[in-house]
């Protein structure tokens, strides 16, 4: 399946990725739906959603914090390193990823769009209010408060029911659009509307390669499926596309 899914790169003109929290498991981050998954211990609705926030907005921010000090020691793994690599010899023209965790541009991947924001920069909770900022390591002291108006600072990540930033998905429909394969890794392609990216490529009648250790909502238009973890798979794949 490696050589395949080489064969299948090399033949196409634009390919984009479309990445989960599976490729960052490997690299010590836990995966929302996985044996390990966070989602095992906590409830999504009583941490993830902007009524969560408002009922308790403490509780939120401590758990965004466990999650960064997680982040915060987690390095790019090969997978990672093997998408940049890819980018870098033109071969890799996007990186849409649904994480949060920043390790695709740690990595060194240049144009990346990231669906559901990025856990370490925060905005104002008060719609009226357009600050911005984003942190350095976690914060000492939980809930943060606008400088400007006062109000409650939130994660500036995708809370379940809202919608994607405009700007970003935008980006994301134009990549795959434009894309005649896209290489789908570490996924569950249970989350709308992000998982709706390998089914344009699809419907345009481009090739779609899953990586994953177990099958999802996307293998059924998989034109290839290795099943291996995208640390082993990936640095295969560029290995086989040459220097």
């Amino acid at each position: 399946m490696i050589s395949k899914a080489a064969e299948l790169i090399k033949s196409s003109k634009y390919v984009i990725v479309f990445t989960g929290a599976g490729i960052s498991a490997e690299s010590g981050i836990p995966t929302f739906r996985g044996s390990d998954g966070l989602w095992h211990r906590f409830r999504a609705e009583d941490l993830a959603t902007p009524e969560a926030f408002a009922r308790d907005p403490k509780r939120v921010w401590e758990w965004y914090k466990w999650r960064m000090e997680i982040i915060r020691k987690a390095r790019p793994n090969p997978a990672h390193r093997a998408l940049a690599r890819m980018e870098a010899a033109g071969i890799l023209k996007a990186v849409i990823t649904q994480n949060v965790d920043g390790l695709h541009t740690l990595a060194g991947s240049r144009n990346v769009i990231e669906l559901h924001g990025n856990i370490w920069e925060v905005k104002c909770s008060n719609p009226a209010c357009d600050f911005k900022s984003r942190l350095e390591e976690p914060p000492e002291e939980v809930p943060l408060k606008c400088p400007i108006c006062g109000t409650l600072l939130r994660p500036d990540v995708v809370w379940f029911g809202e919608p994607l930033p405009p700007d970003a998905w935008e980006k994301a429909v134009r990549e795959a659009s434009e894309a005649d394969l896209v290489i789908v890794v570490g996924t569950s392609g249970a989350i709308m509307p992000a998982a709706l990216i390998p089914t344009i490529v699809k419907d345009r009648g481009g090739k779609v390669i899953e990586v994953n250790i177990s099958e999802s909502a996307i293998t059924p238009i998989a034109d290839v499926f290795i099943k291996r973890r995208a640390s082993e798979a990936l640095p295969k794949i560029a290995e086989a596309l040459g220097p």
